[in-house]
């Protein structure tokens, strides 16, 4: 596990105190994606920080494990689920080293975790596809290059960032269910506040 990586995201969450740095109502993307999700899911919420998806995700039924590198966000994320009287299988793990599992779910959910750079989102997407099982599907928001404009959230570097024509690449051997790049104003938290340039992927494991 990376240390740096680790430290990094436990100060973010730490100096947040008892707030949550991202909120803790469910992204506004993956909540409108609610008809794929119910009772007997398995569902993987890769980096999930404080929690807040990984809790609505068992809201609706599923099965949930969520992954986050920063034992402090799983403490808060761990108050978050029993405040809601929910279950999730929470696991400290750096996504960039983690061993994967492999056709362990229904579904895997990766909301802004862009803090991987080529080399390595090439590894973390080869992970998350592999996580889903056959006819499963895979959830992704993220940002666009536009976003360096907004400056209301995510990754300060072009590398890091989503682009249609990238995404299309690859997930060229699965079905393509959704795939747009639009602008919203998003209010989540105190770190993703404003104008946002966004792009959204749902795609299905063949």
């Amino acid at each position: 596990m990376s240390a740096d990586h680790e430290a990094f995201w436990s100060a973010r969450y730490r100096d947040a105190g008892d707030n949550y740095l991202f909120g803790t109502a469910p992204n506004k993307f993956l909540a409108g994606q609610a008809v794929h999700f119910g009772a007997d899911m398995d569902v993987l919420s890769v980096a999930d920080g404080e929690g807040r998806n990984a809790v609505w995700l068992a809201e609706q039924g599923c099965r949930v494990t969520a992954t986050e590198i920063s034992p402090v966000a799983l403490g808060k994320a761990a108050k978050l689920a029993n405040g809601r009287g929910v279950v999730v299988d929470f696991l400290q793990a750096d996504i960039l080293r983690w061993d994967w599992p492999q056709l362990a779910y229904d579904a895997v959910v990766g909301i802004f975790i862009q803090f991987a750079a080529a080399a390595e989102r090439q590894r973390q997407l080869a992970g998350m596809k592999q996580a889903v099982r056959a006819g499963g599907l895979l959830f992704l928001q993220g940002y666009t290059p536009k976003q360096l404009e907004y400056r209301t959230g995510g990754p300060s570097a072009l590398e890091n960032l989503y682009t249609a024509e990238m995404l299309s690449e690859l997930f060229a051997d699965w079905e393509i269910v959704l795939l747009r790049e639009h602008e919203d104003t998003i209010m989540e938290g105190s770190a993703h506040a404003g104008r946002s340039a966004l792009i959204d992927l749902v795609a299905r494991k063949p």
